[in-house]
């Protein structure tokens, strides 16, 4: 993965910049200034351009970075915050005021900038005169992460500009019906499954592979209920030619680890790396880990910022493994008074026991998102975590593959996925504990399973806007009982976070979102 993290510096600026363009017609041209007049020439020129891409995920706002968590899980029914920003907290609790703080422009900036640096790579790596095969292959890449950038941006905000070229600072970009960045993002991972390769070796391990975009492509077709895509293109990395590339790994905390990273279990993992702190963007020696963990960390290691709902913990509770132990999940998942069944005096939180930690009754009383902690290893949360966030596990893609089939009636064949999942955590497989399930059942032993095996990986949202609950009243209620900050949720607003008013300020081409 190395190759990625030494991304050109040049390329890196002239694709930093919303257009590269002369402020001045000069005589002499400046031999020694690179920008859109004499770049992408060469294969280092479009090499250091789809590096530059992947080097935009170290950014505050991108996807797997430190905001999008706030928005996928912290903004769900699992999770809420306690931050002192009151901005920051805002999110979780439904009632954003303040629409262009740091948070909420960073983040919508942010994505916005990696779909322009997508776009110069998909419109200008065509040009470039080199080997065909790689060309194809950068040109691939890119398109995968437009379709992640955009996978977000209409998930968050809904409605949206789709842009396709490169734009220039002039450019005032209406927004386009959401079945049209959908079918875009369909198209862009359908074109990349063409040209991506199945894995790679050496230091492009961690670029965008055929089976991440498979599992992408099944992941949008299932947000939109379309059942058989779906499962057509799940199945390629379960029952097809991907089959022998991926398989869950037998310690679940692997997957979250960085030490046990890009393993059989990863189908796409944004790659981080700790090193020294550096600041500036785009610099040879900038930050390459991830700043998420601090604001997820408890009291005395992070900023607590973000805590989980106990719902979860009892979510987990509900069944024992087949041997009679607690489901081995919930310690990764949560950090809590009981991570440990032994209690305080045993749980272990940052070298210490929680009973030592000396917290007040409130802060007692929490339950912390596990995941992504850096508490194996190290005493305090930091700003360049080396952990990889993992987009995409193969386990998620056997629990989507179970949806997409039991939506198109086949719930008998879907049992065996879930089994899957289930028996890695030591639990009884479903097909013995609960035979015989309808549609409406197993999709309701579905939701519980997605709880119990992907809670703080930011599919939560997602999951409950596909499943209905942001525009049924009796659904919604449903959230109001896990989480009063549902109470308040408006259908037909909350769905969709407001446009930064800045970006609205500038354009007068954009249309804030309803009721904001």
């Amino acid at each position: 993965m190395n190759t990625i993290f030494k991304y050109c510096l040049a390329a890196s600026l002239v694709l930093s910049a919303t257009a590269c363009k002369k402020s001045l017609d000069l005589d002499i041209e400046n031999p020694n200034r690179q920008d859109e007049s004499n770049f992408w020439r060469t294969s280092n020129d479009a090499l250091a351009g789809i590096n530059a891409l992947y080097g935009n995920f170290y950014r505050n706002g991108a996807p797997g970075s430190r905001w999008q968590p706030f928005y996928m899980d912290v903004r769900s029914d699992d999770g809420y915050s306690t931050s002192p920003w009151n901005e920051l907290r805002s999110i979780g609790a439904l009632n954003i005021t303040q629409y262009s703080f740091e948070v909420n422009r960073d983040t919508w900036g942010h994505h916005w900038r990696g779909v322009f640096r997508a776009n110069q790579v998909i419109t200008n790596v065509p040009k470039v005169e080199m080997e065909a095969g790689l060309r194809d292959r950068y040109v691939g890449e890119a398109k995968f992460l437009r379709a992640l950038y955009y996978y977000n941006l209409v998930s968050i905000w809904g409605n949206i500009p789709l842009i396709l070229e490169p734009s220039n600072p002039a450019d005032k970009p209406s927004q386009v019906p959401q079945e049209q960045v959908w079918a875009q993002i369909e198209k862009d991972l359908t074109d990349a499954i063409a040209t991506l390769p199945a894995s790679y070796t050496g230091d492009d391990i961690g670029r965008a592979t055929k089976g991440a975009a498979y599992a992408m492509l099944g992941r949008v077709h299932l947000q939109q209920k379309e059942y058989q895509p779906a499962a057509d293109a799940l199945a390629w990395l379960i029952s097809g030619p991907g089959q022998s590339l991926y398989d869950l790994v037998p310690n679940y905390y692997d997957n979250f680890k960085h030490t046990t990273e890009n393993n059989k279990e990863s189908v796409f993992e944004i790659q981080f790396k700790m090193r020294a702190e550096n600041s500036g963007e785009d610099g040879p020696a900038s930050n390459v880990g991830t700043s998420r963990s601090p604001f997820f960390g408890p009291p005395g290691h992070g900023f607590n910022d973000a805590n989980m709902h106990r719902w979860v913990v009892h979510e987990f509770l509900k069944e024992n493994t087949a041997t009679g132990e607690r489901d081995p999940r919930l310690a990764v998942t949560a950090l809590y008074d009981s991570t440990d069944p032994a209690g305080p005096n045993v749980t272990m939180v940052y070298g210490s026991t929680f009973a030592s930690k000396n917290y007040s009754a409130d802060i007692r009383n929490r339950v912390w998102y596990h995941k992504y902690l850096d508490d194996y290893f190290l005493r305090n949360e930091p700003f360049n975590s080396p952990i990889n966030f993992r987009v995409i596990r193969f386990a998620d893609v056997l629990l989507m593959y179970a949806e997409a089939l039991n939506g198109l009636g086949r719930t008998a064949d879907a049992y065996a996925h879930v089994d899957r999942v289930r028996q890695r955590a030591g639990l009884a497989r479903l097909s013995v504990v609960r035979p015989g399930m309808n549609q409406a059942q197993f999709l309701q032993q579905l939701m519980h399973e997605r709880i119990t095996e992907l809670t703080g990986e930011a599919v939560r949202w997602n999951d409950l806007a596909r499943w209905g609950y942001f525009d049924d009243p009796t659904k919604l209620n449903e959230l109001k009982a896990r989480d009063p900050e549902f109470n308040n949720f408006e259908i037909g607003k909350n769905k969709f976070m407001p446009i930064p008013q800045s970006e609205l300020d500038i354009n007068p081409n954009l249309i804030q979102n309803p009721k904001w």
